[in-house]
C-alpha cells in the first residue's frame, strides 16, 4: 500500500509501504479521508513522533471503511466488514489503509461525508475531554477558547454553544473575525485592535467571568487574563504557540482557587481514549446528525497534495478543518 513518508529534506512523498499486520483486536480500516492537524505538522518536522507501536507516518484522525477483523474484534466489537467508520489514531492517517483498535472506532454519523467524518475524531474528542473532562463544564458558564479561526476552536466553539456556553475567542484580524462568525461565539476579541486581557476584564465586570479555559496559545494573555477568571476557573493548556515562559500571577491561582492543568490526548491510553469516544458518540454525535452541530471544512484535497495541505496550516489561513481524500 502507499503512505505519505517526510524525506531528508521534509517534503511529503507518496511512497510504498508494507501492509498493516492486523493484531487480534485491531480493525482493519480502508482509509477514504484524513483531516489535517497542527501536530501533523510538528511531526514533518521531527518533533512531535508517533508513540511507540504506531506507523512513522502522519495522521491522527481518518474516516473510512472496515475491510477486515482481527479475532478478538469480530466476538467482541459491534463492527462488522462494510461498516463506516471514523477513527481516533496515534498516527498513520495519511495512508490507503490503518490497523486501529476496535475501541478507537467509532459509527461515521448518519448523512456524513468520508471528508466531514474524519474532520471529527481528533478535535471533537480533544474538546470533549477538555470541556467536560478536564474543564468540567457546566450549562451557562463562560469559556475562553482563543485562537478561534483555528481548527479546534471550529468544533469547540459550536460545541460549546450546543450545550449552552457563553463562549469568548480571539482572532488576530477583522478578516478572520469575519470568516468565524457563523461560529456563535458570543465575543471575538480582534487582538490586532483590542487588548485580549482588557477585554475579558470588561467580561467579567459584565457579569461573564472565565470558568473553563481550552488554551492553545498562553503566552502573556493567560498571565494578565487569570486575575479575571471566576472563582475555581478550570484552565486548561493544551498548548503553548504564542509562548512557554509566562509570569504568572500566583496570588490569582491561591486566592481564586483557579486550576491550572496542561492536557494532551494523543498520551493518553487506549482505555482512556475509548471512553473519551464512548462518551463523544452518546453525547455530541445526535447534535451532529441532527444539524445542531455541523463540522467546518476549509478545504479538501487528495492526499497527493499533502505538501500543499500543510502550507496552508502553515499560513494560518484556514478556517476550519484541511481534509486529505484517499482513493
Amino acid at each position: 500500500m502507499k503512505a505519505m513518508l517526510v524525506d531528508e529534506r521534509k517534503n511529503l512523498v507518496w511512497s510504498d509501504v508494507e501492509e498493516p499486520v492486523l493484531r487480534e483486536d485491531e480493525v482493519l480500516v480502508q482509509i477514504r479521508a484524513a483531516a489535517l492537524n497542527h501536530a501533523d505538522l510538528l511531526q514533518r518536522e521531527g518533533k512531535y513522533p508517533s508513540p511507540p507501536g504506531c506507523p512513522p507516518w502522519m495522521g491522527l484522525e481518518i474516516a473510512g471503511v472496515v475491510a477486515a477483523m482481527g479475532k478478538t474484534a469480530r466476538e467482541k466489537s459491534r463492527w462488522k466488514v462494510g461498516d463506516k467508520v471514523c477513527a481516533l489514531l496515534g498516527g498513520g492517517g495519511y495512508a490507503q489503509r490503518a490497523a486501529v483498535p476496535y475501541k478507537m472506532l467509532m459509527p461515521a454519523p448518519r448523512g456524513f461525508s468520508f471528508a466531514e467524518a474524519a474532520s471529527l475524531p481528533e478535535a471533537y474528542a480533544t474538546c470533549y475531554l477538555n470541556l467536560f473532562m478536564e474543564g468540567r463544564y457546566r450549562t451557562g458558564e463562560t469559556l475562553f477558547m482563543p485562537a478561534g479561526a483555528s481548527g479546534l476552536a471550529s468544533v469547540g466553539i459550536p460545541m460549546a454553544k450546543a450545550f449552552g456556553a457563553y463562549v469568548i475567542t480571539s482572532v488576530q484580524n477583522e478578516e478572520k473575525r469575519r470568516q468565524i462568525s457563523h461560529l456563535g461565539a458570543d465575543v471575538i476579541i480582534n487582538t490586532g485592535r483590542e487588548d485580549a486581557a482588557e477585554v475579558i476584564r470588561r467580561e467579567a465586570e459584565a457579569g461573564h467571568p472565565i470558568d473553563v479555559a481550552i488554551d492553545c496559545l498562553a503566552g502573556e494573555t493567560i498571565g494578565r487574563a487569570l486575575p479575571y477568571a471566576a472563582e475555581g476557573c478550570r484552565w486548561v493548556l493544551i498548548s503553548t504557540l504564542d509562548g512557554a515562559d509566562v509570569a504568572l500571577p500566583l496570588r490569582a491561582l491561591l486566592t481564586k482557587g483557579i486550576e491550572l492543568k496542561g492536557s494532551m490526548l494523543r498520551k493518553r491510553s487506549v482505555s482512556e481514549k475509548a471512553g473519551i469516544l464512548a462518551a463523544l458518540v452518546a453525547k455530541v454525535w445526535p447534535k451532529l446528525e441532527s444539524g445542531e452541530i455541523k463540522p467546518t471544512i476549509y478545504k479538501i484535497l487528495p492526499v497527493q497534495r499533502a505538501q500543499e495541505a500543510h502550507a496552508i496550516l502553515q499560513r494560518g489561513e484556514n478556517v476550519g478543518k484541511v481534509v486529505l481524500t484517499v482513493e
